[in-house]
């Protein structure tokens, strides 16, 4: 199988049920959004950061295909059985967060993203996450979007954040407080 199929030289593409429409259409801003943040994840795991926290971001990067391929359907006219997302999907994040949240201190300021190389990828893949959550809802104000797909973006841009505080208590680097100049 070719890598490259020339029907994307005029700047359109195709959904799964085969709809034509433009490369910059919003449903493909959605997944390809999606898509970016998966690689930033792909980054996050690639980093020092144990097993479990490796094992449970390579269980997102699973769902992030799910939910690109959900995006990247027509929903009038595709016909192909995609994987889908769960309510224990949500859950597993929230479960995640919460046995994290345990042994972080109480956050009392907002933080800035940074402090170490893996802590700024947490915090870039958040804010990608952010945006593939905007997109998304900007798609199911015109089009059919399954509403776990918002919830888990949702979800995981919160994850990622206490991942990043999570990371940065681990290898003791206090965390980047924004004190507002009053």
């Amino acid at each position: 199988m070719k890598i490259y199929t020339k029907t994307g030289d005029k700047g359109q593409t195709s959904l799964i049920g085969g709809t034509r429409v433009p490369k910059y259409h919003i449903r493909i801003e959605s997944y390809g959004t999606v898509d970016e943040l998966n690689s930033w994840i792909g980054l996050i795991a690639d980093q020092d950061i144990g097993a479990h926290k490796k094992r449970v971001l390579k269980e997102i990067q699973d769902r992030l295909f799910t939910i690109g391929s959900s995006l990247a359907s027509d929903p009038e006219k595709s016909r192909m059985v995609i994987p889908d997302l769960t309510t224990e999907d949500i859950t597993l994040l929230e479960t995640e967060m919460d046995c994290m949240n345990e042994e972080l201190p109480e956050l009392r300021h907002f933080i800035l993203p940074g402090g170490n190389g893996t802590i700024s990828y947490c915090h870039l893949a958040r804010c990608v996450c952010r945006r593939a959550e905007r997109i998304s809802v900007h798609l199911a104000e015109e089009s059919k979007v399954d509403e776990n797909v918002i919830i888990y973006l949702n979800r995981l841009s919160d994850y990622l954040f206490v991942l990043a505080r999570k990371i940065a208590a681990d290898a003791q680097i206090a965390e980047n407080q924004w004190i507002p100049r009053v």
